[in-house]
């Protein structure tokens, strides 16, 4: 079963159909990216899944529930651009009252830790903390309620290469523990890092399928390449 299925999925702001009409599947236990540029209907996709985004015609259902339903609270995690965590407090301060809001053993707290590779940060104020590692300290709350589906919103936008490759290294080693991740990025060099690839523009879905698949339709073999031969096709 797909870990998410949207069909015909209609969202209007401001009287402008932002996603038209749009049908799409996550596969369970793999690394889906969705790309595009700016504006192209990303996070308003993501916050539909989510269930926290007004929809105005079609469905979607994550995990086999209605998206945003009772039932999905801790099967489902959501991590937006900004930092999603209390800058004023230590790393473990904050981990700790958000495991207490949730209601999740104290044991979630280290294996969040463990999994981001934070535990030597775990006493520092966040608000001291680099771009990346706040990236990594929010992903640790995502992480809490072990939740089966991942979206993470442009999680690597402003890191260097290098807090790129350790953050996508983590989100391969969720697949593979299991876990399904949706991760949204307007960066074509981080498609090759992912299963499968959804391709947004003007809140329409330009492909759905694998890097590979994508290079062999379009004849390219750069990804951000194949994507203008789409736009141009269109």
């Amino acid at each position: 079963m797909d870990a998410v299925e949207v069909d015909r999925l209609r969202v209007v702001r401001g009287g402008k159909a932002v996603l038209p009409a749009i049908t799409l599947t996550v596969e369970s236990g793999a690394v889906t990216g969705l790309l595009g540029p700016s504006g192209s209907g990303k996070t308003t996709l993501m916050r539909a899944i989510v269930g926290v985004q007004r929809v105005h015609g079609g469905t979607v259902r994550v995990l086999g529930a209605d998206a945003g339903s009772p039932p999905l609270r801790r099967r489902v995690a959501y991590v937006t651009q900004a930092p999603s965590v209390y800058t004023d407090l230590t790393l473990l301060e904050n981990l700790a009252y958000f495991a207490h809001v949730l209601d999740v053993p104290e044991q979630r707290v280290e294996q969040a830790l463990d999994v981001v590779g934070l535990s030597p940060l775990r006493n520092r104020v966040v608000r001291t903390f680099s771009g990346g590692e706040l990236s990594r300290a929010s992903l640790a709350t995502a992480l809490l309620g072990d939740p089966e589906l991942l979206v993470l919103d442009e999680p690597t936008v402003g890191l260097d290469p290098v807090l790129r490759r350790d953050l996508w290294r983590t989100f391969r080693e969720l697949a593979e523990a299991g876990r399904t991740l949706l991760v949204s990025s307007h960066v074509m060099d981080e498609a090759d890092r992912c299963d499968r690839l959804l391709l947004l523009r003007d809140g329409m879905l330009l492909a759905d399928e694998t890097p590979a698949s994508l290079r062999a339709r379009t004849g390219c073999d750069r990804l951000d390449a194949a994507f203008l031969a789409l736009v141009a096709a269109a």
